[in-house]
């Protein structure tokens, strides 16, 4: 007998909504819901399986009997099966239990809105509340403030299943970290955390990019409540906050969306479209309306009901192209006869604006690696919608040039030059992130040559020309104090390397960059526009010297910068200047504070009349060896 109470929380303008892939806010509707009905207490649930010809709830309260809760099916061609279950409580497990109409096809699944889930390797969610009391307020008012293009943002990459363990080598829980993490976050002054996908993952190796639970914090690190206070801590702390969201791909694991009602649900059925080779996943079907719905209420989902600022899309460009990872003969063009996947480049625009439409003091941010037009710039002028794109030609340019030794260097002046012709064409982000730091590729501190002075020294440098370079910034957890060996997401960082004096230094270097980075308005007011930089010289290659201004909204903010990337010392280095006055230095990544060499200007330097680089003034300056400068003029 059927102890399933009839009873919905759909509307007709729900459905309707849903069918045209307009549904936002799925979440309120679909998944299990703790209510009352009739003043009993018990938990709704709703399910989408439009090819199921039943559908049951199995968990601890029916011994996980198939039958004993079936669910009710809408007569509107929704494809939802629904209703209530009476004295289900808070903390049980369940599972859908699924026939299909295609061969009687039976599958067990885990619930895709579900709100928590099981420790992996278990599978079952979990009946839960997001019930908590906020205390993020004044950050949530002020948020636009400090959550715009025009300001500071200095992100900082963590993973936490390996950014630290406690004595007994295990995970640091959600709660541990918010004190830990966020104290140390606003100690080394990045503006805001990104991190690695938390959503429920069932694969370890996977680093969490392989997705089970869409909805659900994982269960790794503590409860849904737990990380919560780990967002509230940090937008405490004055710390934005940005996820991991992945959309481009999910696995096929028995209890996952994966085959969900016999059919390709939420995969595309054609495997030309719906299955990745390189991940051995399955893809979305972008042109699915109900699918599209599910994804974006995914999105809004984070933004609303965890408070977070900003969504990293991951692997872009692997949805954007048709041939991606495909072999001739593997994929088919799109009716234009084109490589574009048009449902997807639909798909990342309505997503973009139904973000930006619900939260528009937060950011998205895409990881897209070719050159893909206008994929930060608005949908109404043809772009994709983003607020920023991760700069890739940059990351891959410039550590190719800091491999190098420093002689041969400046034969390739071109690999850091290059950056700049195409630097305001997006708005880019410069990452260093945990892709540069596995398989291999050495730890960043790895990749420099020279011996351990010049390794460091170099290191330094080469996060002075990306913090002194337009556009937000990103380092992976340990670059910031030279981890020395590649990541490991099954341990922890380094942290005892901190005790010697040239790891100690690149993280006192950090700390300051980040500090000139949002105390200097010439640093990010105009870091996505074009009038924001000014070469003086990018051609001295013979001394692998490059200088440039960097501008903000008033002349008298303007910073000089000058970059020597060889171990030599140049004294009496003329550069040509806009204006007379004097230069008070006012960074130096040769500081003896960060273990450098000490090759310091304390006192100002005068500008004179010397017309130099095509200017009508210059002034004459002492390079420090692998160093770069940083000046006001006054």
């Amino acid at each position: 007998m059927n102890q399933v109470q009839v009873h919905s929380l759909f509307t007709d303008f729900d459905i309707d909504l849903f069918k045209a892939g307009k549904h936002f806010r799925l979440y309120e509707k679909l998944g299990a819901h703790l209510t009352e009905v009739n003043g009993v207490k018990g938990v709704y649930f709703a399910v989408w399986a439009p090819s199921a010809r039943s559908v049951s709830v199995v968990g601890d309260f029916n011994y996980w009997i198939q039958g004993e809760h079936q669910l009710n099916v809408r007569w509107d061609a929704s494809g939802i099966w629904e209703g209530f279950i009476p004295g289900v409580d808070k903390g049980t497990t369940y599972k859908y239990k699924i026939q299909s109409n295609n061969n009687g096809i039976i599958t067990e699944k885990a619930d895709p809105f579900a709100l928590y889930c099981e420790h992996p390797p278990q599978t079952a969610s979990v009946i839960w509340d997001l019930d908590y009391k906020w205390k993020d307020k004044k950050w949530m008012d002020t948020r636009k403030d400090k959550n715009g293009l025009d300001k500071p943002y200095s992100v900082y990459e963590v993973h936490l299943g390996s950014w630290r363990r406690n004595s007994e080598g295990n995970f640091l829980t959600y709660l541990e970290m918010a004190d830990q993490l966020v104290a140390y976050v606003k100690e080394t002054g990045f503006t805001h955390v990104e991190f690695m996908p938390v959503m429920e993952y069932p694969y370890d190796p996977s680093w969490g990019y392989q997705l089970v639970g869409y909805f659900a914090p994982t269960s790794r690190f503590g409860k849904p409540q737990d990380f919560m206070v780990l967002v509230d801590k940090l937008h405490q702390a004055g710390i934005g906050v940005i996820l991991d969201w992945v959309p481009s791909h999910f696995p096929d694991d028995a209890h996952g969306l994966g085959f969900f009602d016999g059919s390709n649900l939420y995969e595309h059925p054609d495997r030309r479209k719906g299955y990745h080779p390189d991940w051995k996943s399955l893809v979305f079907n972008y042109g699915r309306n109900e699918v599209r719905s599910f994804l974006i209420s995914n999105a809004i989902f984070w933004l609303q009901q965890y408070h977070v600022d900003g969504l990293r899309v991951d692997a872009v460009a692997s949805m954007l192209y048709l041939d991606y990872s495909r072999k001739e003969g593997e994929w088919e063009p799109n009716i234009y006869g084109g490589r574009e996947n048009l449902d997807t480049i639909s798909f990342l625009k309505d997503f973009n604006e139904a973000v930006y439409s619900a939260f528009p003091d937060v950011q998205t941010i895409a990881e897209e690696s070719t050159s893909f037009p206008m994929v930060s710039r608005p949908t109404f002028i043809g772009g994709l919608g983003f607020g920023m794109k991760w700069m890739m030609g940059w990351m891959h340019d410039t550590l190719q040039y800091f491999k190098k030794e420093p002689v041969y260097r400046r034969f390739h002046q071109n690999d850091l030059t290059f950056s700049m012709t195409y630097a305001f064409t997006e708005n880019f982000m410069l990452p260093l992130s945990h892709d540069e730091v596995v398989y291999g590729k050495h730890s960043i501190l790895g990749r420099m040559p020279g011996d351990e002075w010049q390794k460091f020294a170099n290191l330094r440098l080469l996060y002075g020309y990306m913090f002194t370079h337009p556009g937000g910034k990103l380092l992976f957890q340990g670059a910031e104090f030279g981890q020395s060996s590649e990541w490991n997401f099954e341990g922890s960082l380094d942290w005892h390397l901190l005790q010697f004096g040239y790891h100690n230094g690149i993280k006192k270097c950090i700390t300051d960059l980040n500090a000139l980075y949002k105390n200097n308005p010439a640093m990010y007011e105009k870091q996505f526009h074009v009038d924001g930089f000014e070469w003086i010289n990018y051609s001295d290659s013979e001394n692998a010297v490059l200088s440039y201004i960097r501008k903000g909204l008033n002349p008298k903010d303007d910073l000089i910068i000058v970059a020597n990337f060889t171990p030599v010392v140049r004294e009496n280095y003329r550069i040509g200047l806009p204006t007379k006055g004097k230069l008070i230095q006012i960074f130096n990544s040769d500081s003896t504070e960060y273990n450098g060499s000490g090759v310091v200007m304390t006192k100002p330097i005068k500008i004179d009349k010397t017309a130099w680089n095509y200017r009508d003034y210059s002034a004459e300056l002492v390079l420090p060896p692998l160093g770069v400068t940083v000046y006001k003029i006054s």
